[in-house]
Order: structure tokens, then sequence, then C-alpha cells
């Protein structure tokens, strides 16, 4: 299997299994290290991701449904860090973007390249904040 490929998984375990390495052995230091970082997020699987902080949201449209605070994605180009967490009325990733100079930066996601990108003293701060932060849902 291309270890860039998306997969089809039911579980994180299963996500896991299905990641080519070493992009496998990557995703699973990820995830120990935001679970380490933030064990009262309780860790679950939605959408095809791993997710921590599962919480339910209904958007001013009307639209509701489940997500994560935080998710995590293997892509093709990239390994994926989406943080639904809002600081006053900024997306917490897109705050961050100066200090990521090696990642690329959305509202909520933030992409790596490499896993040797990764500043993992940033994430753990972008972790914490988001923990205590204003979660989508809340909105």
């Amino acid at each position: 299997m291309n270890m860039f490929k998306p997969v089809k998984a039911t579980s994180t375990q299963e996500y896991f299994d299905l990641l080519a390495e070493p992009r496998k052995s990557e995703i699973k230091k990820i995830d120990a290290f935001i679970r380490k970082t933030v064990p009262n997020l309780k860790p679950t699987f939605l959408y095809n991701m791993p997710g921590y902080g599962k919480y339910h949201y209904k958007s001013k449209s009307g639209r509701e449904g489940e997500w994560c605070l935080v998710s995590l994605a293997s892509q093709k180009n990239y390994i994926s860090i989406y943080v639904c967490s809002l600081i006053g009325d900024k997306y917490l990733a897109e705050t961050y973007k100066d200090k990521l100079p090696k990642a690329s930066t959305g509202k909520s996601c933030i992409r790596f390249k490499k896993f040797e990108d990764i500043d993992f003293d940033i994430l753990k701060e972008i972790l914490l904040k988001a923990e205590k932060s204003d979660w989508m849902g809340k909105v």
C-alpha cells in the first residue's frame, strides 16, 4: 500500500494498520504525543480520522453533528492536525502560523510535509490551549 494514499478505516487501530511505513510509525508517534499531552480529551474515531475530545456542534445555520476538538490524518502530501478551537474570534491554529514556518496552516488545520518538520514544543502549546479554549461546538 502507498504510505501517502488516504485509507478507509472503521477504528483508530485499523487506520494505523492500513498505513505503510514510515508514515504508520509517524502517525502513531503523533497519536501517542496527543494522548499524553491532553489525556482528558477522550480518543475517538470520526470521519475516517483519529480524534480527541468529541463534542456535539450546532452551527448558526442549524446544521448539527459530532466532531472532535483535535483530529489527526495521514494525507497524500501531508500529515494533518486539525484543531477546532477558537481564541476569541480567531481559530487557534491560524494564530500559530508564524511559530510554525515549516507547516502550511489554515484556519483550523496544520499540515506538515515531513514528520521532522513538526515542532513538538509548539504543538504541545497548541494542544494545551485548545483543551482550555472555546471549542467550535460552543460557538
